[in-house]
């Protein structure tokens, strides 16, 4: 989402004639975001606040990512959280307590007010025996006012104070990918990731088995590519520079 159709909240130019054309050519997509602050619903109002017309069974987050992979793992658990309602409501819609009393987890998430006590308290927790468990591993965000420091850099303390690594689902782990493709009932060998992050899009894909196509509109720039050890399968300037290819080529029987 970010980098690729927004960014700092406005629309990357062409974005909206990208998605158009996905939805009129009929093929599946899925909007895939580490940031696990907002609900399906709110994201999909914010981006058509931009001109982008996204359903929410379009929009999948880390929050969704991160609630599934814990019912695969203890169904009706329970868990300590420090996030905004894209979280909470993720693991409320399937089924766990959210509770500060020996919780099954620890749970870390997106928000812009960091509680020193809520840490603290995560700290106690997982010193405790609670697992860690964090949406995204990125250390920093966007805003328009400079960087923010994100969900990897307050795992990043909560870590340093417990000794415990937390388990992060959201990208660059593929297993977020791999839930979306399922969601998406599409095989990886027919779908594309198109991001603007050599260290979470791009790896991702790669790592889940999909074709990858690295645009510029974000954070990693032409000249950095050449730093990773691993490439996109292709490089463009943004989104705008696929609308043709979209209508001018057949959709697979599998297309996702």
């Amino acid at each position: 989402m970010d980098g690729v159709l927004v960014h700092e909240g406005e629309r990357v130019p062409g974005a909206d004639r990208f998605v158009d054309t996905l939805i009129a050519s009929g093929r599946r997509f899925l909007v895939l975001t580490n940031n696990s602050m907002y609900t399906p619903r709110d994201l999909a109002a914010r981006l058509a606040a931009a001109g982008l017309r996204i359903p929410e069974s379009s929009l999948w987050t880390s929050a969704l990512a991160t609630a599934r992979f814990l019912d695969s793992q203890r169904p009706h658990g329970t868990a300590y959280v420090i996030g905004e309602a894209g979280l909470t409501t993720a693991l409320h819609d399937i089924g766990y307590v959210l509770t500060d009393r020996q919780p099954d987890y620890v749970v870390l998430g997106e928000t812009r007010s960091y509680s020193f006590s809520a840490i603290t308290t995560a700290i106690r927790l997982i010193g405790a025996g609670s697992r860690f468990i964090a949406t995204n591993p990125d250390p920093t965000g966007p805003s328009a006012l400079g960087l923010l420091p994100a969900c990897g850099s307050v795992a990043a303390l909560v870590t340093r104070a417990t000794g415990v690594d937390p388990y992060f689902v959201g990208k660059p782990n593929p297993l977020m990918v791999r839930e979306g493709l399922n969601t998406l009932g599409a095989h990886s060998e027919t779908t594309v990731m198109v991001g603007d992050r050599m260290d979470t899009d791009v790896v991702a894909g790669i790592e889940a088995g999909l074709e990858t196509i690295l645009v510029l509109s974000g954070m990693t720039t032409a000249d950095a590519v050449e730093r990773f050890p691993y490439r996109p399968s292709r490089v463009v300037a943004s989104v705008a520079e696929l609308v043709d290819e979209l209508e001018h080529t057949p959709k697979p029987a599998d297309a996702g």
